[in-house]
């Protein structure tokens, strides 16, 4: 009977994903990048951005694909919400500026409403010990583009003003880590501790 209940734990622990974001409480890094919002290039500072308030860093595979679009959508939509709780809002991929430049114009995704920065090397989504995978050859995104960068890992970080982890949300749907997200902005707005 023990030998089949560790047998058990053991193959149900092989088939968990591995997790290996950054976790709640650890300083995030700080990152310098070039970011687009609305279709123009800017010059981003975490460290900057976290002066008005927390910060969404969101990670996520690449602009026009499936799932990304999803996402950039919904936190276009929540746009008025995050910043009624004074969070700010970055999306960090490893797609070109040129890329992203279009991306954060495009009406039916980020809208011009919500900003996303160039991790061209991956080096920001390593720094935040997230896996960075090389793109598959001849992978095209929803246009019918060729995607020729790697992709980091979905996984959304809460930033508190003094630099810290609040949350790190990861193997969510896109729509659902957006909720997720909004949910625990709001009450640290309100000055409760977020739901685990």
């Amino acid at each position: 009977m023990k030998r089949f209940l560790l047998a058990s734990l053991l193959s149900s622990a092989a088939t968990l994903p591995a997790v290996a974001a950054l976790p709640e409480g650890h300083p995030a890094p700080d990152f310098q990048t070039q970011a687009s919002l609305a279709g123009k290039s800017f010059s981003y500072s975490l460290k900057d951005a976290l002066q008005k308030g927390p910060v969404v860093v969101y990670f996520y595979p690449s602009a026009y694909t499936n799932g990304c679009n999803i996402q950039a959508h919904s936190f276009a939509v929540n746009h008025d919400k995050f910043v009624a709780a004074g969070a700010g809002v970055i999306g960090v991929s490893l797609d070109s500026i040129d890329r992203l430049n279009e991306f954060s114009a495009d009406p039916d995704f980020c809208a011009g409403k919500v900003a996303v920065a160039s991790d061209a090397d991956g080096t920001i989504a390593k720094s935040y010990d997230l896996t960075v995978k090389e793109a598959a050859a001849g992978k095209k995104d929803t246009r019918g583009v060729d995607i020729n960068h790697g992709f980091a890992e979905r996984t959304t970080f809460i930033v508190t003003p003094d630099g810290k982890i609040a949350a790190t949300l990861g193997q969510l749907k896109p729509a659902e880590n957006v909720e997720k997200a909004l949910e625990i902005v709001q009450r640290l707005a309100s000055g409760k501790q977020p739901a685990k």
